[in-house]
């Protein structure tokens, strides 16, 4: 059962009392869009165009990670064709799943059979983790700047928390001290056995 808004609020004040928090990595990106210019959050100056970079499993100074192989430890689920992953430790979310492909394909490169699998594994993961206690909404992404093996992200959302609403929960999962692991770990048993009712086999 994941925690309550109050429990996580909670949590934040003990780190921060007045709830507001450090900023995570992420603001120390190239990407990241905003900086603080003359005391207001503004966007950042936009830089000129150039090439694309190459991305993991594209770049031969970056080969393909989930090619050389998924860590056991890190395995929710899996199947022939995918593979369930969590991200190592609790973050600030109750909890991040990344869905990947187990052949070396992208999004685009599915043909129907597997594309109708993709379509069918993430209803029922929104479905199972939506079910969670205390969970709001779960939501799905896929960014394909990173890395050129498939992997579909799932998010979820802490009911009640409401000002960690919609695109920037991801941004929230980084800035939000993490919760209890045993916690974690028994969502993500949860997970795992009600998505093996389909098939495959659950590994948390």
């Amino acid at each position: 059962m994941a925690e309550s808004a109050a429990a996580v609020h909670a949590r934040v004040l003990e780190h921060a009392a007045d709830a507001r928090l450090p900023m995570p990595p992420s603001g120390d990106w190239d990407s990241f869009p905003w900086e603080v210019r003359e005391g207001r959050v503004a966007p950042r100056a936009l830089r000129p165009p150039s090439p694309d970079p190459l991305r993991e499993g594209e770049d031969p100074a970056r080969p393909c990670s989930s090619c050389a192989g998924f860590d056991p430890a890190r395995v929710v689920w899996e199947d022939e064709h995918w593979v369930l992953t969590h991200r190592g430790a609790p973050s600030g979310l109750p909890l991040v799943l990344l869905l990947h492909a187990r052949e070396h394909l992208d999004l685009g490169d599915l043909d129907d059979d597997l594309a109708s699998e993709l379509g069918r594994i993430t209803n029922r993961l929104v479905r199972i983790v939506g079910a969670l206690e205390n969970i709001g909404r779960v939501h799905v992404d896929r960014w394909g700047d990173g890395g050129s093996h498939l992997h579909q992200w799932f998010f979820a959302r802490t009911a009640g928390l409401t000002g960690v609403l919609g695109s920037h929960a991801a941004e929230w999962d980084e800035i939000l001290p993490p919760g209890p692991e045993d916690v974690w770990r028994a969502d993500l048993h949860a997970v795992a056995v009600k998505l093996a009712n389909w098939g495959g086999t659950a590994r948390a």
